[in-house]
């Protein structure tokens, strides 16, 4: 592959993992793994959260794709945008711990922002932990953020709807 191609390919496989999060946060962390998620959205002051195992299967799609891309498998040559796809899925969990459980949720370094996309971000995170319980929510992507306002309004409509309870800061 040539290097314009390698680079559009990892960039490619780090905005598509927004959305493979997005859905994942969405329908199964909000669904079915909410027994995991759940200590994520309520205090605690532990240092790891079950939540956290969720970051296995991030690093096991990125370990997949870097041994497609760089091994033989069951004869057959390997396959070289795996590699490319496997550092785009790892380049993306490494912005996901820096923005979300460093920037976010403070868990590493201590930095309120002030202005900017990073205070956009921090705003809508916050949103998203508004609701009480895994029903409703706004805001389950972790690297893009709509416009804090819009997801305020949201969250008043699910609330009026009987669709998420909403805790009472927020209550307007």
């Amino acid at each position: 592959m040539s290097l314009p191609a390698i680079f559009a390919l990892i960039l490619a496989t780090v905005f598509a993992m927004e959305f493979v999060a997005w859905a994942s946060h969405k329908y199964i962390m909000h669904g079915f793994g909410w027994a995991w998620h759940r200590d994520h959205h309520e205090p605690h002051d532990k240092m790891l959260e079950k939540n956290d195992l969720f970051g296995l299967f991030g690093a096991a799609l990125s370990i997949s794709m870097f041994v497609v891309g760089s091994q033989m498998i069951m004869g057959s040559s390997a396959w070289e945008p795996g590699t490319w796809i496997g550092l785009g899925v790892l380049f993306y969990g490494i912005i996901y711990t820096v923005v979300h459980d460093g920037l976010v949720h403070q868990r590493y370094f201590r930095w309120v922002p002030r202005s900017g996309y990073a205070k956009r971000l921090v705003q809508a995170h916050k949103l998203h932990h508004a609701t009480i319980g895994k029903e409703g929510g706004v805001s389950f992507g972790f690297v893009f953020a709509r416009d804090p306002a819009k997801l305020k309004a949201e969250l008043k409509v699910q609330r009026e709807a009987g669709i998420a309870v909403v805790r009472e800061a927020l209550n307007d």
